[in-house]
């Protein structure tokens, strides 16, 4: 076999093992009650605007004398996102908004949000789904 034939091989060989590696890392979203919308009301903490995914970390506040809890609401990846029309600074610490999310199976006070509603009445829409409007 020539040296040209080998490296081809060996490259070939690489980027399959490369592929592996990448698919393998990326996780399902099994976790998540899929297609099952809840609506939360709360105040950003954080907004992670980071690959693979985005978060929020949202502020909610708890029955009348017990304290404030935080959510951990994942999304989309900023490219994704930002064909919505999302950016860095869409949400910022402190802004109450409302999110419609799809809950986390085991019950933690977590989803993966769809949509979001800020102060302004301004809808950001994060999944495909039914088009932005005015809030119901």
């Amino acid at each position: 076999m020539n040296v040209q034939k080998l490296t081809r091989r060996m490259l070939f060989g690489t980027a399959l093992v490369l592929l592996g590696f990448s698919a393998s890392a990326h996780h399902s979203t099994a976790m998540f009650e899929w297609g099952t919308e809840k609506e939360l009301t709360g105040t950003v903490d954080k907004w992670e605007w980071t690959q693979p995914h985005t978060f929020i970390w949202l502020d909610v506040p708890g029955k009348p004398g017990a304290k404030t809890q935080q959510w951990g609401l994942e999304g989309m990846s900023p490219s994704w996102l930002g064909r919505r029309g999302w950016g860095n600074k869409s949400l910022a610490h402190g802004q109450k908004i409302k999110v419609i999310y799809y809950p986390l199976r085991d019950g933690r006070p977590g989803g993966f949000f769809v949509r979001v509603t800020g102060p302004d009445g301004k809808e950001l829409q994060a999944l495909p789904g039914r088009p932005p409007g005015p809030s119901k």
